[in-house]
């Protein structure tokens, strides 16, 4: 493990920080959580953590002047995006309403589909989406060294990311309808899941990270 690597924790007033800061504490790294880009871009590799709407975080982003930043940072160094973290690497939303993303990923961000959202049994599925679910792996990608095929990841949200090339998904899940739960672009990766809060499993991806050189070896290229 690169020991003490220091991981910038983007603090744009919404997400789960200090949760993803611990993770990262008890794996042997340096959490850095901020919202200044100079502080952030000191920083080996960046943590994009988020909760909340897509509009407020984009809205939010902007008035710290993150925004810019992180298109930047996103394709020079180790970069993991969570849950919402993830939504927002995408060209747009549909969340209460339309709202241009950062645009660092070809895609957009839509509601689970109401016709969908049933058991296999017909029974009807809730949203948001919130509780434990399996990860089903589609690429062989250094973040998933040591994590088992199928594991369990804690999920929650009401809306999914359909990414624009199929060569960014790297696994789905499954909630009435298989649906993009990680993407993989160059130093990039990002996960609609919470690995701070999915035990074992979340914390082998997030040491996975610590150590991640920035290649990917799939996936397709950003921009």
């Amino acid at each position: 493990m690169s020991y003490r690597s220091s991981v910038g924790i983007v603090d744009y007033g919404m997400g789960n920080l200090y949760s993803v800061a611990k993770a990262i504490e008890h794996l042997g790294g340096k959490a850095v959580i901020s919202a200044k880009p100079n502080e952030l871009a000191a920083c080996d590799r960046l943590i994009f953590p988020g909760v909340g709407a897509f509009g407020d975080c984009m809205a939010a982003l902007e008035e710290r002047e993150l925004d810019e930043f992180l298109r930047i940072a996103a394709q020079n160094r180790p970069f993991l995006g969570i849950c919402l973290g993830m939504q927002a690497l995408m060209e747009s939303s549909v969340e209460h309403g339309e709202h241009t993303g950062l645009g660092i990923l070809p895609g957009q961000v839509l509601p689970f589909p109401e016709e969908a959202l049933q058991t296999p049994q017909g029974q009807p599925l809730k949203v948001p989406h919130m509780g434990w679910n399996q990860l089903h792996q589609l690429v062989p990608h250094p973040l998933f060294a040591g994590v088992p095929q199928d594991a369990h990841f804690y999920f929650v949200h009401s809306f999914y990311v359909e990414p624009a090339h199929p060569d960014l998904l790297a696994a789905f899940a499954d909630y009435g309808f298989p649906f993009c739960a990680a993407i993989a672009a160059d130093n990039l990766f990002a996960l609609q899941c919470h690995p701070e809060k999915s035990g074992t499993a979340g914390l082998r991806l997030l040491g996975n990270f610590l150590e991640w050189s920035g290649e990917c070896g799939s996936g397709c290229e950003i921009g």
